[in-house]
């Protein structure tokens, strides 16, 4: 997909430097000198990214990005800002118009990554708007390109979900909702650096800080994408613990919705058995002694129950003795 990024800015240099900044990137760069000036352009371009100086004179950024949220919601906005103007910026963040803020004078690594990453989130929405399902699992899949250790694993979380799903007698709109939000409980991901994703041992608190970022991230693209309820608290919810230890919200229990606590079950046995760069796979039997493990604390125990059970009626424990062990316990 040909996608455009825009940066307006009332000071000619400012742009110039821009420009020049991105010249080499490959991307199609598109410039204005006000805000005015730019909405033209969305008639012409589909624009993926706008970089907005807000101090502009006849209409400031947070006020163009304003506009932009009815004229082009899909289009990512980074606000560039003075330290004296930070409250400004952190409010257009709050309402939903600005994605990220740049402080001038800005990093040049730092805003090549940030539009980047932004592009990434584009480009998701995009696909996410269309829910299609071919090309929401060829997302997921994308996805998994940035951690080689996750191949296939949207896939697999889905198949063992559907499993409780079928235990459970679940309508078909909530299978499908689980098929959806398995295949995209990591879309947030996207806006994790890939060196920390790949990191091979524990990763420090700070990094792990940013890892934590991915549900809240997800849930977001995929709510503005108008996806399922049900999808959104997947993405949003999988990383809680049944005992209110997880993240991003401390839900615990039955508060934590049931697609979320179906996908979490089927996502934790997946990572047990499957090789991480922090360790080997353990076996299918040995996975489930772990998952057992877990019952009232990560995960809930009643649906553990459900897949173990699910696993056992489809034999699949017995394939792995007769087969030789996937992993290492």
């Amino acid at each position: 997909m040909s996608v455009s990024i825009l940066f307006v800015d009332d000071e000619e240099h400012i742009l110039k430097s821009l420009v020049r900044l991105f010249a080499d990137t490959g991307m199609d760069v598109l410039q204005a000198g006000s805000a005015v000036e730019a909405l033209p352009l969305f008639e012409r371009h589909e624009i993926a990214v706008v970089v907005a100086d807000n101090m502009m004179p006849g209409m400031r950024g947070v006020e163009f990005f304003s506009r932009l949220k009815n004229i082009a919601p899909k289009t990512v906005n980074i606000l560039m800002t003075s330290y004296t103007d930070l409250p400004s910026a952190l409010e257009a963040i709050n309402r939903g118009e600005v994605y990220r803020f740049v402080v001038k004078p800005w990093d040049n690594d730092e805003l090549v990554t940030m539009v980047e990453q932004s592009i990434h989130r584009y480009l998701t929405l995009s696909t996410l708007a269309r829910e299609d399902e071919t090309v929401i699992q060829g997302l997921a899949q994308t996805i998994e390109l940035k951690d080689p250790y996750t191949r296939g694993h949207c896939g697999r979380v889905a198949s063992y979900a559907l499993m409780i799903a079928d235990e459970l007698r679940l309508s078909p709109q909530m299978r499908k909702d689980l098929r959806y939000g398995s295949w995209l409980h990591d879309c947030g991901k996207i806006g994790v650096p890939e060196a920390i994703l790949n990191f091979g041992g524990p990763v420090a608190a700070r990094e792990f800080d940013t890892i934590k970022k991915h549900p809240v991230m997800g849930a977001d693209m995929a709510r503005q994408a108008q996806l399922p309820t049900a999808v959104v608290d997947i993405v949003l919810y999988h990383h809680e613990r049944f005992d209110g230890e997880g993240y991003p919200h401390g839900l615990a229990g039955e508060a934590i919705p049931v697609a979320a606590r179906i996908v979490a079950v089927a996502d934790v046995y997946d990572a047990l058995t499957t090789e991480r760069p922090y360790r080997r796979a353990y076996s299918l039997q040995k996975g489930v002694e772990i998952l057992l493990s877990m019952k009232g604390n990560a995960l809930d125990p009643a649906l553990v129950d459900c897949f173990v059970g699910a696993l056992d009626k489809r034999n699949l424990l017995l394939s792995d003795c007769v087969s030789g062990d996937r992993g290492h316990g």
